[in-house]
């Protein structure tokens, strides 16, 4: 099985080379992305594929349901890079319908370690227990869980140290929350909006600490 790897792999190269001789050698320049696309593992949701972006276009980070979970140190540390180092314009939470990960959080089975993670999810449902209460049909319970979760992952980006920080600065990142359709390939706005969190300023709004002089 391996070898159908290699080979896609033998075609890439050489349908890219045929398109231009330098585009391996300028890719090894080094990479400068617009955006940061925090995603989802499944396999049918490939960023670049998707969006329509070229290697070097988007950085890239995915987990089980697009989560982002202030102790997880691997997502933090992909923020802190793109947004202080490659310096994104654009932060993208995408979720998309039909994820295994909020079905699984929606169900009252368990599935081993990954409840651990779940249980984020099962937070989201927590928030929003009154509208999921007025929804009678599963399916349009799970298709809206998949939306109010990423609107919440956004939120929980927005509250990160690092965007605390990047906000302050003269050109701070756009944070955006998208749902990726796989019956359709489309992807949908959710249009999420910095003013989401004003209300909630005075609990999440950070200064920055003092910086003590040396004595």
């Amino acid at each position: 099985m391996m070898e159908k790897i290699f080979e896609g792999n033998r075609k890439w190269v050489a349908e890219k080379l045929s398109e231009d001789q330098e585009y391996f050698k300028k890719l090894a320049l080094g990479q400068k992305p617009e955006y940061l696309f925090i995603g989802c593992s499944d396999s049918r949701v490939p960023a670049n594929e998707i969006s329509g972006t070229r290697p070097g276009e988007m950085f890239v980070h995915r987990n089980i349901a697009n989560m982002v979970v202030h102790t997880d140190i691997n997502l933090l540390s992909v923020l802190q890079y793109a947004v202080e180092v490659l310096k994104v314009r654009h932060i993208i939470v995408c979720g998309h319908y039909g994820c295994g990960g909020v079905l699984a959080a929606m169900s009252d089975k368990s599935y081993g370690l990954i409840d651990n993670w779940l249980t984020n999810i099962k937070d989201v449902m927590r928030l929003h227990e009154v509208e999921f209460l007025r929804l009678k049909d599963d399916a349009a319970k799970a298709r809206r869980l998949v939306e109010l979760n990423v609107i919440e992952q956004v939120r929980n980006l927005a509250k990160t140290s690092i965007i605390q920080t990047a906000m302050k600065s003269d050109n701070p990142p756009q944070l955006h929350g998208l749902v990726y359709d796989i019956g359709e390939g489309i992807l949908k706005d959710l249009n999420w909006k910095e003013d989401d969190l004003k209300r909630f300023e005075h609990i999440y709004n950070m200064e920055p600490a003092p910086v003590e002089s040396p004595a």
